[in-house]
């Protein structure tokens, strides 16, 4: 049951932390989508897979 709590809690962070991403990159017209791989890769690897993603983004477009 603690192990289920423990990637919910990951799982929701990662949510936020993308949505509030999303919050302040629309200003600069980088917006991250929110979909199941982003959050799995930000949920469980913490804020190094988000920079990873932004810097992908902004290499591929």
């Amino acid at each position: 049951m603690k192990f289920i709590v423990t990637i919910l809690k990951r799982l929701i962070l990662g949510f936020v932390v993308l949505y509030g991403y999303n919050m302040i990159a629309v200003n600069f017209n980088m917006v991250m989508p929110i979909n199941v791989v982003t959050v799995l890769l930000v949920s469980f690897l913490g804020f190094p897979a988000l920079f990873a993603l932004v810097l992908l983004f902004v290499l591929v477009y």
